[in-house]
């Protein structure tokens, strides 16, 4: 059987895909119900705020399976958490569908949240497989299929509640997640734990670790920004095609995910970037491309063709930003690369959980202007704070010098 021990013997080309595929998979179950809230206020009513909980509440349930049980790859064979996490996301998905009322959806929403983290142990699974050399590379693959998760699942679950029902679409879902789980535990190696640590220990040491790694402070705060403007703009996207004069219905909303898929694209090649320079430069043009995307959707927001230029700006720009910053974490601490990734990813979901909360609070109280103008503040906020990161390094390097 494969072991971790060897590396660039263990990670095929095959083996990458098939994670990828898996990340993407999975990762997918965050996003199906963003453009069938329409038809989901229509069955069980709700609107505005309450409405909103529905996608918030499934990413702060990611977050808190992310805080709570993704540290467990450090201490327990990874292979093991990954086909025990998809078992239990069917279950969550199962209760989505069933769902009498609202309260239930949203509860059901956060059971598949918590359930969901199957990507977030895959990630380190795959860095600690790959060379070094090829560390960027690996992930950038990997995020590649995880973003095309996120993006292809508003357009399966458009066409899928236009025809058959939103209901229809958790129960596909809860499917493939039994189907993936004989999969894994016949393709993925086995990879012992890089850590003799109690769950109490893991824990505590999340703590330690934040505070003895600005980098990895920096670029958390860099994704949470980000993630949260691209989480401002999806959340609303579907609830805006409903209110213009055409009346465009759930599968409208979800075929903007297949022009998103050009975003996903450059991970790969910014994961080959990320393995040969080390600098911020990346972050950069990311975050300028991100705020644009805003500017996009404000001035051509009311043509199908514009949110379209729109979207592919915003999915490329939140994208590399996304693969620059795992690449530096991952590389920080070996030993620690799950609870790096616990402590990297929380934040980052968590500024999604915000983005999508003040998304549909901006679209409630000020409309379409007030969603572009929420996701453009923050993608501002995320190069003020860069700069002045990277100023702050700057400085001390010149200091130690």
């Amino acid at each position: 059987m494969q072991t971790s021990s060897s590396p660039s013997r263990s990670l095929r080309r095959g083996l990458v895909w098939l994670m990828a595929a898996v990340a993407g998979a999975t990762v997918a179950n965050l996003y199906y119900n963003q453009p069938l809230l329409g038809d989901i206020a229509r069955e069980l009513g709700g609107a505005g705020g309450a409405l909103g909980l529905v996608p918030t509440m499934t990413q702060v349930g990611y977050a808190a399976g992310m805080l709570l049980l993704v540290p467990l790859g450090d201490s327990h064979e990874r292979r093991r958490l990954i086909v025990v996490m998809a078992a239990l996301a069917s279950l969550a998905l199962c209760g989505a569908a069933l769902a009498p009322d609202l309260p239930w959806l949203i509860a059901a929403s956060f059971a598949v949240g918590i359930t969901s983290v199957v990507p977030q142990l895959i990630l380190p699974f795959a860095a600690q497989l790959a060379p070094d050399e090829q560390r960027g590379r690996v992930v950038g693959m990997v995020m590649s299929g995880l973003l095309i998760g996120i993006l292809l699942s508003r357009t399966v679950a458009g066409v899928v509640g236009t025809h058959l029902g939103w209901r229809a679409m958790f129960w596909a879902a809860a499917g493939l997640m039994v189907a993936l789980g004989p999969v894994l535990r016949l393709s993925l190696p086995a990879q012992p734990p890089a850590a003799a640590m109690s769950y109490p220990e893991l824990l505590r040491s999340l703590g330690r670790l934040g505070r003895s790694e600005p980098s990895l402070r920096l670029h958390s705060a860099l994704g949470a920004l980000s993630f949260g403007a691209f989480s401002a703009f999806w959340a609303t996207l579907a609830l805006y095609l409903q209110s213009m004069p055409e009346r465009h219905g759930p599968q409208v909303a979800g075929f903007f995910g297949l022009v998103g898929v050009a975003g996903a694209a450059a991970a790969p090649l910014v994961g080959r970037y990320a393995d040969v320079r080390g600098d911020r430069r990346i972050n950069a043009l990311a975050l300028g491309v991100l705020l644009a995307s805003f500017g996009v959707l404000w001035l051509l927001g009311g043509w199908l063709w514009g949110i379209a230029l729109g979207v592919v700006l915003l999915d490329l720009g939140a994208q590399a930003n996304q693969i620059s910053n795992q690449a530096r974490v991952y590389a920080l601490r070996p030993e620690a690369r799950s609870r790096m990734n616990t402590i990297y990813m929380t934040t980052y979901f968590v500024g999604g959980a915000a983005g999508a909360w003040l998304g549909t609070a901006a679209w409630t109280r000020w409309g379409w202007l007030g969603v572009c103008a929420a996701g453009g503040a923050m993608s501002a906020a995320a190069l003020g704070l860069l700069w002045a990161g990277s100023t702050r390094g700057a400085q001390g390097a010149a200091g130690g010098g």
